[in-house]
C-alpha cells in the first residue's frame, strides 16, 4: 500500500511540475527575491562563543566574575622590544602614540611609559600620591635613560605590565570600552584607527610594533572569516563545474547545474538572514557545502535524463520518469545527509545549534531546487544531440567497474584480510589521539598577528586571561593581613608555574604601598610585617588614588577580590594538570569555612567548551547513526540490512580517526565535526546500492550473484561520479587559513573517498558472502518505500 503510494506521488509530482513550469520559476524567483531580501540583517560575529550553556556551573562562575569586575579580555597590548626606542625622538614618538590612543572615544583608558604613575608619600599630609613619572618631555640620550632606569630598576610594580627587564621590552597596555567589545565598532577602532596609527608610527621611527589582546585577535579572525567565505564560494564553483564539466562534457547541463548551486546559495544566506543568525567560522562553511552537496543532485537528475532520452529519444516521458523515479532516491539521500547536519541541533551549543538548522534546512532546500529548475528548464531547450551522450560510454569508467566486479568476484578474502588489517592499525592509532583546547591552534600560523602572539608569550608568558576569585565572606576582608599573606602565597604558586605570567592583584598593590612607605626602596617591595601593617593601610586608606586603584583588583564592599595571570597556549592534557594543581593550591592555602575561592576566566572557560564540545559531538555522531538506522530499518525492514550497511559507513571513520592518531591531528570541535558529516552523506552510497540490488533481485529472480553484480555496474559510475565532486569540494576547504578548517576538509574528502571504496568493494563482498541469509530472510520482504522504479525499463541508474 505504501509503495503505491509512494508510486502514485511521484507519478502525480512530476505531472505538476512540468504542467506549472512557468508557475513554479515564478514562485522560485519570487522566493530568491524575499531571501534576498533578508541579507540585510546578516552580521558577521563580533563575539566569541560560549559553547558552554549558559546554566553550566562554569559559566555562572564566569558571570558572576564578570558581574563584579566587567570582561578580563578587553586589553589591547603594543610592543617594542628594541633598544632604539630610548631614543629621545623614538621614545617621544611612542609617548606620542598612546596620548593618540588616549584621544580615541573608544578607549577607556591607556598606560604606558607616557602616563605611568609612582606611588610617593606625602610626609606633609601622611598619605600616599600619585606622581607622574614623566614631569617633561625628555631631550637628551640621558634623560631618557634616567627614566628608563628609574623604572626599570625602581619599579617593580610594573614589571611584566609596562616592561620586562631582560630584554628591555616596553609594552603599552590599552583597556577598550566594555560597552563596544562585541560590536562592529570594535572592529572599526582595531582595522583603521589602531592599523593607521601603528603603521604611522612604525614609518616614523623604522621600529616594529607588536601587537596583540583578545579583542585584536577576535576582530582579525572575523576579518579572515568574511575574506575567505568569498574564497570558498568560487572555489567551490570553480572545482565542482570543472569536474562537471569532465564528466558531462556539456557547457549546457554544467552551466545549469551552477545555476542551481548558485541559487542555493543565495537561499543559505536568505536563510541566515531570516532566523537572525550572526556569521561565524561555522556557518561561513554553510554557503560552500550547498554547492558540493547540491552537484551530485544534479548529475543524478541530468544522468538519469540523458539515459532516458538516449532509450528512446522522448523527452516528455524522459523529464517525467527523471523527476517520478529518480525524485524519490535523490529525496532519500539528501534527508540522510540532512539528518547527519540536523543532530547538532539537540546539542546545548548555540554555535553548533545554529550551524545544524541552516544546513539541514538549506539542504533539503538544494534538492528541492535541483528537481524543480532541472526538469523545466531542460524541457524548454531541445532534445539532446548524439555528441552530449558520449559521456555514456567512457572506456576509462568501464575499466573502473570492471576493476572492482574483479575485485569483489575473485578476491573477497583478500578485501576482507585488507579491511581487517586496516581496521586493526586504526584502532591502534585510534589510541595516539589527544584532546586539545588549544585556543590558538587553528589560527593561521603565517598571519602577523599570530606571529605576534608567539612574540607575548614568550616575553610575557601568554594572552589568555585566567582569573582566581578570592570571597572573604566578609565586608573588607580582602585588606587584613592573613588574607593577603594567602594570596600572596598563591601567587608565589602561580608564578612558579612555567606556563603562567606573574599574577597581578591587590597584594602587588599593597607590597607597592610599603615601598612608597619606605621612600620608594625597591627591596621594601613586599608585603607589611604585622607590625607595620597598621600604619602603612592607615596611611593608604586615606589615600584618594589608591582607592582609585583598588577598583581594578577589589569590589566595592572590599570583599572579594581577584587574581589575574595570563596563560601561554599550552595543550588540553598540560592545561587540565595546572588547574588541578591550582586548585589543590587553594583548598590548601585558603580553608573552604573562611573562603569561597574559583578559578574561572576565558581560557578556562575555552577549556571546559572544548570538553564539552567533544562529549556532546559524540553524543551527536551516535544519534546520526541511530536516526540513519531507524531510517534503514524503515526502509529495509531488517536488522541484518542495518548491520551490512553499517560496516562499509562506519569502517571509513575508523580509518579517518586513526589516520588522525598517527598524523598527530587533535580531536578538537572542528575535526570531531567531520564523523557526522562524512557519515551522513556516505550512507547515501549504500542506499543507492542496496536500492538497486533489491531490485535487480526481483527483476532476476533472487539469483543473488548476478544481482549483485549488476547492482554494482548499475550504481558504480554514479557513486563513483558523486564521491569525486565529493571529494574534490571538501578539499576546497584546504585553502583555509584557520588549521580547524583544513582539517575539516582534508578528513570529510578521505572519509569520504574510503566510503566510496567500501560500499562499492566491501559491501558487495558481504552481500555475496552472505547471500543467503541476507536474501532469504531479508530483501525478500517488500520494503516500506520503493526507492528505485522496478521495472527494467526505468531502472536504469547511474
Amino acid at each position: 500500500m505504501v509503495k503505491k503510494l509512494t508510486q502514485g506521488f511521484w507519478a502525480a509530482t512530476a505531472r505538476i511540475i512540468l504542467r506549472n513550469r512557468i508557475l513554479i520559476l515564478v514562485l522560485i524567483i519570487g522566493v530568491t527575491v524575499l531571501l534576498g531580501l533578508q541579507w540585510k540583517n546578516m552580521r558577521f560575529s563580533n563575539t566569541e562563543a560560549n559553547v558552554l550553556p549558559d546554566d553550566h556551573p562554569e559559566t555562572v562562575q564566569y558571570n558572576a566574575f564578570v558581574n563584579l569586575f566587567g570582561q578580563e579580555d578587553n586589553a589591547i597590548v603594543l610592543a617594542v622590544r628594541d633598544s632604539l626606542l630610548f631614543l629621545p625622538e623614538n621614545f617621544n614618538r611612542w609617548n606620542k602614540l598612546s596620548k593618540q590612543f588616549e584621544a580615541i572615544p573608544e578607549i577607556d583608558f591607556v598606560i604606558s611609559t607616557d602616563n605611568l604613575k609612582e606611588l610617593v608619600k606625602d610626609k606633609e599630609k601622611e598619605e600616599f600620591v600619585l606622581r607622574p613619572l614623566i614631569t617633561e618631555t625628555p631631550e637628551t640620550k640621558e634623560a631618557v635613560q634616567a627614566i628608563k632606569n628609574q623604572l626599570f630598576n625602581n619599579m617593580p610594580f610594573y614589571e611584566n605590565l609596562i616592561f620586562k627587564k631582560e630584554s628591555g621590552t616596553v609594552r603599552t597596555v590599552i583597556y577598550m570600552d566594555k560597552d563596544i567589545l562585541n560590536t562592529s565598532v570594535r572592529n572599526e577602532f582595531i582595522l583603521i584607527d589602531l592599523e593607521n596609527l601603528v603603521e604611522n608610527f612604525e614609518e616614523e621611527t623604522g621600529l616594529d610594533v607588536r601587537v596583540s589582546g583578545m579583542p585584536y585577535i577576535r576582530t582579525w579572525n572575523s576579518k579572515i572569516i568574511i575574506d575567505e567565505i568569498g574564497n570558498f564560494i568560487l572555489a567551490a564553483l570553480l572545482v565542482t563545474s570543472i569536474i562537471f564539466f569532465f564528466f558531462f562534457r556539456s557547457f549546457r547541463a554544467t552551466f545549469i547545474s551552477m545555476c542551481v548551486v548558485i541559487i542555493g546559495v543565495m537561499w543559505a544566506f536568505g536563510v541566515l538572514g531570516l532566523f537572525k543568525y550572526e556569521i561565524t567560522i561555522l556557518t561561513a562553511l554553510i554557503p560552500p557545502l550547498i554547492i558540493v552537496i547540491g552537484i551530485p543532485n544534479c548529475i543524478f537528475l541530468i544522468n538519469k535524463y540523458q539515459q532516458e532520452v538516449k532509450k528512446h529519444g522522448n523527452q516528455a516521458l524522459s523529464l517525467q520518469r527523471v523527476i517520478s523515479k529518480i525524485g524519490n532516491a535523490t529525496l532519500m539521500t539528501n534527508v540522510t545527509t540532512a539528518s547527519g547536519f540536523a543532530t547538532f541541533i539537540i546539542l546545548d551549543s548555540d554555535l553548533l545549534k545554529e550551524f545544524g538548522i541552516v544546513a539541514s534546512i538549506n539542504i533539503l532546500c538544494i534538492f528541492l531546487l535541483s528537481l524543480l529548475i532541472i526538469p523545466i528548464v531542460y524541457s524548454f531547450m531541445p532534445v539532446p544531440q548524439d555528441k552530449h551522450l558520449k559521456h555514456l560510454n567512457k572506456k576509462w569508467i568501464d575499466l573502473f567497474v570492471s576493476w572492482m566486479e574483479r575485485m569483489v568476484r575473485h578476491h573477497r578474502i583478500g578485501v576482507y584480510i585488507t579491511s581487517v588489517i586496516v581496521l586493526v592499525m586504526s584502532i591502534i592509532g585510534i589510541y595516539q589521539i589527544k584532546i586539545t583546547g588549544s585556543r590558538i591552534e587553528d589560527l593561521p600560523k603565517d598571519a602577523k598577528f599570530f606571529q605576534d602572539i608567539r612574540f607575548f608569550e614568550e616575553e610575557f608568558d601568554g594572552i589568555m586571561p585566567v582569573e582566581v576569585v578570592v570571597d572573604s565572606k566578609q565586608k573588607n576582608g580582602i585588606l587584613k593581613p592573613a588574607t593577603l599573606r594567602r594570596m600572596n602565597e598563591l601567587g608565589d604558586e602561580i608564578n612558579e608555574t612555567p606556563e603562567l605570567s606573574k599574577p597581578v592583584s591587590v597584594v602587588n598593590l599593597v607590597k607597592y604601598s610599603k615601598q612608597a612607605f619606605y621612600n620608594g626602596i625597591p627591596k621594601y617591595y613586599q608585603l607589611p610585617t604585622s607590625q607595620e601593617n597598621t600604619f602603612i593601610m592607615d596611611v593608604a586608606r586615606k589615600s584618594s588614588e589608591n582607592g582609585n586603584l583598588l577598583e581594578s583588583f577589589v569590589d566595592s564592599t572590599g570583599q572579594t577580590a581577584r587574581i589575574t595571570t595570563f596563560m601561554r597556549d599550552v595543550k588540553t592534557q598540560r592545561m587540565e594538570e595546572i588547574e588541578q594543581d591550582l586548585l589543590v593550591s587553594i583548598s590548601k592555602i585558603f580553608p573552604s569555612e573562611r573562603y569561597n575561592v574559583y578559578m574561572t576566566g576565558k581560557a578556562l572557560l575555552f577549556l571546559k567548551g572544548t570538553k564539552y564540545l567533544v562529549k556532546n559531538l559524540l553524543i551527536s555522531l551516535a544519534l546520526a547513526i541511530g536516526l540513519i538506522s531507524l531510517f534503514m530499518a524503515y526502509l529495509f525492514r531488517s536488522f541484518r540490512m542495518i548491520i551490512i550497511s553499517l560496516v562499509p559507513n562506519l569502517l571509513p571513520l575508523v580509518i579517518t580517526a586513526g589516520l588522525m592518531g598517527y598524523l598527530g591531528v587533535p580531536i578538537k570541535p572542528s575535526t570531531i565535526l567531520v564523523f557526522s558529516i562524512a557519515f551522513g552523506i556516505s550512507v547515501d552510497d549504500t542506499i543507492h546500492f542496496l536500492a538497486k540490488y533489491r531490485q535487480e533481485l526481483i527483476a532476476n529472480k533472487w539469483q543473488i550473484k548476478k544481482s549483485v553484480y549488476n547492482a554494482l555496474r548499475e550504481t558504480g559510475v554514479s557513486m563513483f561520479y558523486t564521491s569525486i565532486v565529493l571529494f574534490f569540494g571538501f578539499s576546497v576547504f584546504i585553502i583555509s587559513s584557520f588549521g580547524g578548517t583544513q582539517a575539516l576538509g582534508g578528513l570529510v574528502s578521505a572519509t569520504l573517498l574510503f566510503a566510496m571504496l567500501a560500499n562499492l568493494i566491501l559491501l558487495p563482498s558481504l552481500l555475496l558472502s552472505l547471500e543467503r541469509s541476507i536474501a532469504n530472510k531479508t530483501v525478500l520482504k517488500k520494503p516500506q518505500i520503493d526507492i528505485l522504479p522496478t521495472d527494467d525499463e526505468n531502472s536504469n541508474l547511474k
